[in-house]
């Protein structure tokens, strides 16, 4: 199928993957002005602070147990009509059991849930769509060999009055209806799901939602995949449909996104509810204090650690089309921090020093030694660690065990000729233990872990072989607020036996928490490189988005 002939997200505004590179991802949501999304005129500020409405969705005294084991434990929510309700908490705290029963995939053991005041003993996935609550999954959930109007209407099915076949034009049209009024462009309905991007999937889901007129659109983690642009139409569509009178529960992790797009947050916290606060009268700290538990300055543990000889050095590190003139060092016990725009060049410098990309110019010397890493294998022998952001792609291998995922990069320190199993396992046990990795055993799958247990094996793979330098790639992206601690723990806990560590992210405030100094990336140059503790917030967002270039221009 040729894609040339549609107007799709890869090819038109707001949806432009080329336009990445355009749009911070660090801020804050823009306000009014900052994006050329020509279908949500009149919708970047939240609606007017709405009165006080009749529940929508309650469920009250939930209690689920599997085994012997409750997952939800007396839990409590209340989402009123049309109004944006966060439910947040870490991985196991009951977020995901909660929605599963309200989508009718499970049933609870105790408590009630009512829909519009009515209260449902037995949901199923079909009475609760017939129920007007629509679902909109991380994972998409939708079949790859399908084209998207196949997709659009599986299950409902729009058929010819009085035969059994499929109306097609009825389907096309709603389907090209929908997708002008919301998103103002068109796909057609022959284009494959497995061939869409990301952010094309969640819109061949919100989009066969909207088709079926909901009540509730339920989303989970949907910006987990999606990058800052993609995610900022994704919040102006969601202040439309609130607007409209659709009531919107939000899932996730990235509690800015709460602060900036709900109306009210419920925190859960080992299987009950601990608050439902309205978020205008909170902040992003103390929700996610409450989820953990913590004071706030604990959220960030940094130890002192006195940097020593340098391990690595990069000068004038050049690669034509992507950065030019880059010059660092890192040293021993030091944590230094990167950041910038997607296409600042910050990315490809940490694939470069990982031999996943070659420089054109300039040098790289570990410990001394000037290298050019051809590939991973000769980065690794030379004690270099990468820990990929996309780790369920590249960091683990989800079919295999917490045992074979830890050694995987390590399988020689435990052969003579034939592996010893004895000691794999008795050092794959104590990673797990010094890590906290949250599993039944070291042979259970990499793929039934959290996203934080993952991150976890993805560094205790190369804490097993030993290595000195550690590239972290966004290591805590998609991982709840409790697993981020432990995470930054762990980095600490690296400095503080002398490897060097470089942390990638996007997240100003933790580069801030975590790292000793930081370089700023911008158009493939370093802007700045400054003390983490002696620059501010303000100032780092200024850098990546190229403010102070603008200022200067204008002076």
């Amino acid at each position: 199928m040729s894609r040339k002939s549609r107007k799709s997200l890869a090819s038109a505004e707001p949806w432009n993957r080329s336009s990445r590179a355009t749009v911070p991802p660090l801020a804050e949501p823009a306000r009014g002005g900052g994006l050329n999304i020509c279908c949500f005129e009149g919708y970047d500020a939240m609606p007017e602070a709405r009165q006080e409405k009749e529940p929508v969705l309650r469920l009250e005294n939930i209690v689920k147990r599997f085994g012997g084991a409750e997952a939800l434990s007396k839990a409590n929510l209340t989402v009123r009509r049309g109004s944006v309700h966060g439910l947040v908490g870490q991985n196991g705290a009951g977020k995901s059991t909660l929605i599963k029963l309200l989508a009718g995939l499970h049933q609870a053991d105790e408590g009630r849930i009512e829909i519009d005041g009515v209260a449902q003993d037995r949901l199923t996935p079909h009475l609760a769509e017939a129920l007007g609550i629509h679902f909109i999954h991380q994972d998409r959930l939708l079949v790859p060999s399908f084209t998207v109007g196949e997709a659009l209407f599986l299950g409902h099915e729009p058929r010819i009055a009085g035969t059994p076949f499929l109306d097609r034009r009825a389907m096309r049209r709603q389907a090209e209806e929908t997708l002008r009024r919301y998103f103002d462009l068109s796909l057609p309905s022959d284009a494959l799901i497995a061939e869409l991007s990301a952010a094309e999937k969640q819109i061949v889901q919100i989009t066969r939602a909207l088709i079926a007129n909901p009540k509730v659109l339920v989303f989970d983690e949907p910006t987990a995949a999606l990058v800052r642009r993609e995610a900022e139409l994704l919040f102006r569509l969601i202040r439309r449909l609130s607007a409209e009178g659709i009531t919107i529960l939000y899932i996730s992790h990235y509690l800015g996104e709460i602060v900036d797009l709900c109306d009210t947050v419920t925190v859960l916290r080992n299987g009950r509810d601990v608050a439902t606060l309205t978020v205008s009268e909170t902040s992003a700290a103390e929700i996610g204090a409450l989820m953990v538990n913590r004071e706030i300055a604990e959220l960030y543990p940094k130890p002192t650690v006195s940097a020593g000889e340098v391990l690595l050095e990069a000068r004038n590190l050049t690669l034509a089309g992507s950065y030019r003139d880059i010059s660092f060092t890192l040293r021993r016990g030091e944590v230094l921090g990167m950041t910038g725009l997607v296409g600042s060049g910050a990315k490809e410098v940490v694939r470069t020093l990982f031999g996943l990309e070659t420089a054109t110019g300039g040098s790289i010397a570990v410990k001394g030694d000037v290298v050019v890493p051809a590939n991973p294998v000769g980065a690794a022998s030379r004690g270099l660690a990468l820990v990929p952001e996309d780790r369920r792609r590249d960091g683990v291998a989800l079919s295999l065990s917490v045992l074979e995922n830890t050694t995987l990069a390590s399988l020689k320190r435990f052969s003579r000729g034939l592996i010893n199993r004895r000691a794999e396992r008795h050092g794959a046990d104590d990673l797990v233990r010094r890590l906290q990795i949250k599993t039944d055993g070291i042979d259970a799958l990499v793929g039934t872990l959290s996203g934080g247990n993952q991150q976890k094996v993805a560094i205790a793979k190369w804490l097993s072989r030993q290595s000195e330098i550690y590239l972290l790639d966004e290591p805590t992206v998609g991982v709840d607020i409790g697993a981020k601690v432990e995470i930054y723990h762990l980095i600490g806990e690296l400095a503080e036996r002398g490897a060097g560590i470089i942390v990638l992210s996007s997240d100003i405030e933790e580069l801030r928490g975590i790292t000793d100094r930081l370089l700023v990336f911008f158009r493939g140059r370093i802007a700045r490189t400054v003390a983490t503790a002696e620059v501010s917030s303000e100032q780092i967002l200024a850098d990546v988005t190229g403010a102070h270039e603008s200022l200067r221009h204008v002076g």
